[in-house]
């Protein structure tokens, strides 16, 4: 998918950020919609089923938290990718916003280049969705979903079957923040009853074989994957 055909909708009530982050958003060739709060964002969104919601959290009326728990119950945006932004020392709590249904948060003030990579790294799931391949590639890493094999900076490496279908997973939706339970569910499901421990020590191997950097721990939450 081009960037031209890509709809952000960008929703504060601050007008200066409105300006400032969708301009920058729209020098990136994304199309940018705004609206100034939860109730318009969520008529907003229905009609123009963005690829891509950035969502401020407090907003007068309709907070960004109850606009994204409205926003889920839409089917036209069951793929819809939510982020919400948030000021540092705001009363917001990570797991209401992600038991909302957002896929991530985004922490401001932030500099325009730094929030334009991680809209990048959100919305690359599309990519890898519309190819339909088992063929994965993010960043420097290729997964090959038939073969059950990693290739990092042209090195092979054959992963453990869990390490590999938990990187498979993560590395499915750059930036996206998945549950613990979730993980459990996807990788483990009714196979074996497993603590979040199991979890966290794969997470681990993981780290020493593709890289410290590329996963992110999101405190009582669960685990994204970060290029």
């Amino acid at each position: 998918m081009k960037k031209k055909d890509i709809r952000i909708l960008l929703v504060d009530d601050e007008p200066d950020i409105l300006e400032i982050v969708g301009y920058n958003l729209s020098a990136e060739g994304y199309q940018v919609i705004t609206a100034d709060n939860g109730a318009e964002a969520v008529k907003v969104a229905k009609k123009k089923s963005p690829h891509l919601i950035i969502l401020d959290v407090m907003m007068p009326g309709m907070d960004g938290i109850e606009a994204c728990e409205q926003m889920r119950k839409i089917p036209e945006l069951e793929d819809t990718i939510i982020t919400f932004l948030t000021a540092r020392g705001e009363d917001y709590s990570q797991m209401a916003g992600f038991d909302a249904g957002a896929d991530d948060y985004i922490t401001k003030p932030i500099k325009p280049k730094v929030l334009v990579s991680k809209v990048k790294a959100l919305l690359r799931r599309f990519r890898d969705e519309e190819t339909g391949s088992n063929i994965v590639k993010v960043g420097e890493i290729v997964i090959n979903r038939d073969e059950y094999k990693v290739v990092k900076n042209k090195e092979e490496m054959i992963l453990p079957r869990k390490e590999f279908e938990l990187l498979s997973l993560l590395a499915s939706k750059p930036g996206k923040v998945f549950k613990r339970e979730d993980i459990l569910d996807k990788v483990w499901g009714n196979e074996v009853v497993v603590g979040g421990r199991t979890i966290d020590v794969h997470i681990r191997k993981l780290r020493e074989k593709i890289g410290d950097d590329s996963f992110k721990t999101v405190k009582g939450v669960g685990y994204k994957f970060v290029v």
